[in-house]
């Protein structure tokens, strides 16, 4: 039996944590815990039998760590097909009659992916994929891909496995305390995101004891379309007697697991702190459970990188000014690479209320398909809205579908077998809710019964490649009422076959219909006010447009969708008496916010014409930057928004410096900062640095995997008043209890801040730190405060 096949019918039990069983087995800190399985195999095979008997399906390989990254090829190759000969091994000597499997464990690679780090999409993509091609050649069941805190990454992973391998693939991500990831998806995001990969199970793991991640375990339930993974740790760390240990106990940890079995859970297992022990009483919570089917999920939804906009719950505004038919002005940015007009027009469309941003950059004098990936990426660093990639460029399509984080909107499929050909398989591939054009080979067809039929055929392709109705929006083709006169009636009755009929969402292109008509603006919303009432879930329309806007506004009150008739009201107090966009001036501090780095760097060169240096930094660029902290601190913003605007900071800063010499370092003091010896993830510390240069610390940085005796020579040297260091793995933790007692052993007036995803302030304490920071702006803040 495969792993799909026994999934389909049981509960599937994983095993535990592996850091701290081989911290007692004599792991030293610091040492690279995948090079055990060819040094110590007896000590991994050990731990491996044991979770065996305990009654684990599923063993993971010692490969968490396992990548190019860290090792050469060619001892990459030898850890790789060690690691899983060890767990055969171990189910060989196995006494349990459990049916098992080996799973490649593929964790996270400890950096940024661009735009927020350094390391590129393609480029994360090819290193997973060495893994992965070495876990399926050595004999892997499943791959997990676990512990993953940012979507981008996730997606990257994913890929990989997709393309170098046919296992199942298992994916479980770190939620922290706020029940989102480091980079912001919430649980409803990357349950749709990875449904639409078509992963095998989606799930969480590491970071919090199984009672916090509660909420997020329901969110997956009810989003995902897959058989959900619950992997905790068990409880909260702290040290005792030099040991990382955890403060939930085996049969506690089993009875807040297994009461989420009952509520559909399908995989269980754990994560930091749990043992055999653990893994032995959940299989005693579940051995009598019945595995509970995977219920089926009736919604529409496209995604961010953060956020899920669902079809259905309103109408929903799909922003249409990033496209060049009819804009002259969009055309010469086009052309002239003026990245900065064009995500101004995404941002000032969100504000004006879109819910989904339209992306057409198709123009014969360019290069559509490196221009759409461009542009993909700079607006996804610039807004959390989903965007629709509109292209009839298949390669273009493709290219741009593979860099999209999240589940993008895809315009367009159509009845044409040419495009169900092209189109369907890189939905399939790449996940993404697709518009479909009621057209085929015979052109638009003039009844609504026939575009229905077109509609129907174009269901029957989609299931063929696995593609339900919940990914597909038909749009039924508004036509223009000049050359046509019942054009508009036909399409309104198509489109409400469809809804009723079909069960399918639907969209339009609202604005074709008044093509060619004086006053086309009183046409167009009155044509949408009765599209709308016959069941429209999208319009592709100028946000900017006062009419439109007010028939949505106004529809959705009368339609009982505004509760208290509040959107409707603001709408009318924030509406213009025309049509035209507002084209002020970008100031300093907007672009920062904005994160229109280019933009920052020019709107500074002519500040310093006429305004001081440090002026600009004192009362420009910090309270931007401050403005944007508080929005993160509060959770209107997150992680990728705070990055972009530092960057976009620190673009004005650089043209600062090179043309005076700035003391503004100086005067706040130098700060040292590294990731701990033994660890190589240094994404926290990156950030921590960013922010910190932007405030106008001189920071000194380490890098990874720094001894404690070269952190404290370099606080020696630099006379650094404050000390920041980062762990993410427990089994790196203890050199971090070293470096902060010879830190203060030898310096008696430096102070020392550590973060990371292991670390609490309980542990923080209990290992002597200064100050818990439980991201890189308190870091920021604490400093502040010291110097």
């Amino acid at each position: 039996m495969n792993f799909r096949e026994f999934l389909k019918e049981n509960i599937v039990l994983f095993d535990g944590g592996m850091g701290t069983l081989l911290q007692q087995r004599g792991l030293k800190a610091g040492q690279l815990p995948e090079r055990m399985n060819i040094t110590e195999r007896d000590v991994i095979t050990e731990i491996h039998t044991a979770y065996f008997d305990a009654g684990s399906n599923v063993v993971t390989a010692n490969t968490f760590g396992a990548s190019s990254l860290k090792f050469s090829d060619d001892e990459l190759e030898e850890i790789i097909k060690a690691a899983i000969e060890n767990v055969k091994e171990a189910a060989q000597k196995s006494v349990s009659y459990a049916e098992k499997f080996v799973a490649l464990d593929i964790g996270p690679l400890g950096r940024l992916l661009k735009p927020l780090g350094d390391l590129d999409f393609e480029e994360a993509v090819k290193i997973f994929a060495k893994t992965v091609t070495l876990g399926e050649k050595y004999g892997a069941d499943l791959i997990i891909i676990e512990t993953m805190n940012d979507s981008y990454e996730t997606k990257a992973a994913v890929l990989a496995a997709k393309e170098n391998s046919n296992l199942p693939i298992v994916v479980t991500n770190a939620y922290g305390e706020d029940k989102k990831l480091m980079t912001g998806a919430s649980p409803a995001t990357m349950a749709v995101m990875l449904s639409s990969l078509d992963v095998d199970m989606i799930g969480a793991n590491c970071s919090l004891g199984p009672k916090e991640l509660y909420d997020v375990i329901r969110d997956l339930l009810k989003y995902s379309k897959k058989p959900v993974v619950f992997q905790p740790n068990a409880g909260l760390p702290m040290v005792k007697d030099g040991q990382t240990v955890f403060n939930i106990t085996a049969k506690e940890f089993a009875s807040s697991v297994c009461d989420l079995v009952d509520k559909g859970v399908r995989g269980v297992g754990g994560c930091c702190g749990t043992t055999p022990e653990y893994i032995a009483e959940l299989r005693k919570g579940i051995i009598d459970k019945k595995p509970k089917p995977v219920l089926k999920k009736n919604y529409t939804a496209v995604t961010s990188y953060t956020n899920t906009v669902f079809f259905g719950d309103s109408p929903l505004l799909i922003g249409e000014r990033i496209n060049p038919t009819g804009k002259k002005r969009f055309k010469e940015a086009l052309k002239n690479g003026d990245m900065d007009y064009i995500l101004n027009e995404g941002v000032l469309q969100q504000e004006k209320g879109a819910h989904i941003l339209d992306v057409n950059v198709g123009l014969p004098e360019i290069d559509e398909e490196k221009m759409l990936v461009s542009a993909v990426k700079e607006l996804q660093a610039v807004t959390d809205l989903p965007l629709q990639i509109d292209t009839s460029d298949f390669l273009a399509l493709e290219s741009a579908l593979r860099i999209y984080n999240g589940k993008p909107l895809i315009n367009s499929v159509n009845g044409k077998k040419e495009s169900m050909d092209a189109v369907f398989p890189l939905v399939k591939k790449y996940g993404g809710t697709v518009i479909a054009l009621t057209l085929d080979e015979n052109g638009i067809p003039k009844t609504s019964e026939e575009r229905v039929s077109i509609a129907e055929k174009i269901l029957n392709e989609a299931q063929k490649y696995g593609i339900d109705k919940t990914d597909i929006v038909f749009d039924t083709l508004a036509l223009t009422v000049s050359a046509e006169n019942d054009a508009a009636v036909h399409t309104l009755n198509a489109l409400k076959t469809i809804k009723e009929k079909l069960g399918c969402h639907t969209s339009l292109g609202v604005s074709n219909v008044s093509f060619g008509l004086p006053n086309r603006d009183t046409v167009n919303s009155t044509f949408f006010a009765l599209a709308l009432n016959n069941g429209l879930s999208a319009a592709i329309m100028n946000p900017f447009s006062v009419a439109m806007m007010n028939t949505y506004y106004s529809f959705k009150v009368l339609s009982g969708q505004d509760q208290n008739c509040s959107d409707y009201i603001n709408n009318c107090g924030n509406s213009d008496t025309n049509n035209d966009i507002k084209t002020e001036e970008l100031t300093l501090e907007s672009a920062i916010i904005k994160g229109f780095k280019d933009k920052a760097g020019e709107i500074t060169k002519e500040l310093l014409k006429s305004e001081n240096p440090l002026d600009i930094v004192n009362l420009k660029i910090i309270p931007a930057l401050n403005e944007v902290g508080v929005a993160y601190e509060e959770k209107r913003a997150y992680l990728p928004s705070l990055l972009i605007s530092a960057e976009a900071a620190k673009s004005a800063f650089e043209v600062i410096k090179s043309t005076i010499k700035s003391e503004n370092n100086e005067n706040k003091g130098k700060i040292v900062i590294a990731t701990v010896k033994g660890d190589i993830h240094d994404i926290g510390k990156n950030i921590l640095k960013l922010l910190l240069e932007n405030y106008g610390f001189s920071v000194v940085d380490l890098g990874k995997d720094v001894a404690p005796e070269k952190v404290l020579e370099a606080v020696i040297e630099h006379k650094a008043k404050i000390v920041g260091l980062s762990a993410l793995m427990t089994t790196t933790v203890p050199f971090m209890e070293e470096t902060v007692k010879l830190i203060h052993q030898k310096v008696k007036d430096c102070v020392v801040m550590v973060g990371g995803a292991v670390l609490t302030q309980e542990y923080a304490d209990s290992i002597g730190a200064d100050k818990y920071a439980k991201d890189a702006l308190e870091g920021v803040r604490y400093a502040e405060s010291i110097i």
